[in-house]
């Protein structure tokens, strides 16, 4: 019993192997399901070039950022609540002073939960639910309240917790969207705002960039990237890590059946050291830039000699031949 124990383990193990060898680069196309390939290194963070002047880097989590609004501005009440047309991203949900509302991913709405404390809420001050009203065009009953950890009411909308950023300096300001992938501007009901015509957009899909070709976006319209540090093949491998991440937030996994256009062969997600799921195309780790603030932006093209944007294969865009 024990020798046919060990041989059944020998022949398993073995055909794990070669399900992932053939998942990642040859002939065999994989299963459409999301599959975790297990990386099992981590290379290292350095050299993963510089985001640009300007462009901010908080996560929100725990992001030590330099607050320019005064204490009374970031904790005063919301007042009145007013639409604001932003060129960029359409209709954004602002206070009685014009300062931008936001919310963050890492929060729930059902039921209404905030996951930002400490250093995130200094970066990114609660709204106080006292006082808050509907103006025009906002649905007062899409207003709630939230009970924070410290006992305070923060005010809610569509059952998200809302924010300002201590960044937003003037009425109008829209700094806060889509830093560090997990923020963004509260559109009127609640929802992420974004321009008309990308509500309906799948996880992953394509467009026609006027400079680059055909490239992979998100379900928010933002550029997807490749690494050129990363590693795809027998395992696919992110060496983005740590500040780096803060910087290229890695694409969470989307389902296959929520995509259009991408390459199905080598479409899977894996675990990176840290825990986290990460999608790929082609078995490459893929990534978002924080530096790319409204849909179409292509900012990360090109960064340190090392990122560029993702073709629906999974190949990067513009990379220097080897």
């Amino acid at each position: 019993m024990k020798t046919s124990w060990r041989s059944a383990s020998l022949v398993a193990s073995a055909a794990a192997v070669l399900v992932l060898t053939t998942a990642c680069g040859q002939e065999s196309a994989p299963s459409t399901g999301s599959q975790n390939v297990g990386a099992t290194a981590a290379a290292g963070a350095g050299g993963y070039g510089s985001p640009g002047a300007g462009l901010g880097t908080d996560t929100g989590a725990g992001a030590d950022a330099q607050a320019s609004q005064s204490p009374a501005t970031q904790t005063a009440a919301a007042g009145q609540l007013n639409v604001s047309t932003n060129g960029e991203l359409g209709n954004v949900l602002t206070d009685s002073a014009g300062l931008t509302l936001y919310r963050f991913d890492e929060d729930t709405a059902e039921p209404p939960k905030s996951n930002c404390d400490g250093a995130c809420a200094t970066t990114w001050p609660p709204v106080p639910a006292d006082d808050a009203t509907a103006g025009a065009g906002i649905d007062k009953a899409l207003l709630g309240e939230v009970t924070r950890t410290d006992g305070t009411k923060q005010l809610t909308i569509g059952g998200w917790p809302a924010y300002r950023y201590a960044k937003d300096t003037k009425a109008g300001d829209v700094v806060g969207q889509g830093v560090g992938g997990k923020w963004f501007a509260l559109a009127p009901d609640g929802k992420k705002a974004k321009k008309a015509g990308l509500a309906d957009l799948p996880g992953l899909s394509t467009r026609k960039d006027p400079k680059l070709g055909e490239i992979v976006v998100d379900k928010n319209g933002h550029t997807v990237y490749r690494f050129l540090k990363d590693t795809a093949w027998p395992d696919p491998i992110s060496a983005c890590k740590g500040a780096c991440l803060e910087k290229w937030p890695a694409v969470a996994p989307v389902d296959i059946n929520d995509t259009k256009g991408i390459q199905k062969k080598g479409y899977m997600n894996f675990t990176r050291p840290d825990g986290v799921q990460q999608q790929t195309i082609n078995c490459w780790p893929i990534y978002t830039f924080s530096g790319d603030k409204a849909p179409g932006d292509t900012n990360g093209q090109g960064v340190g000699g090392t990122w560029y944007a993702a073709a629906p294969d999974g190949k990067p865009i513009g990379a220097p031949a080897k």
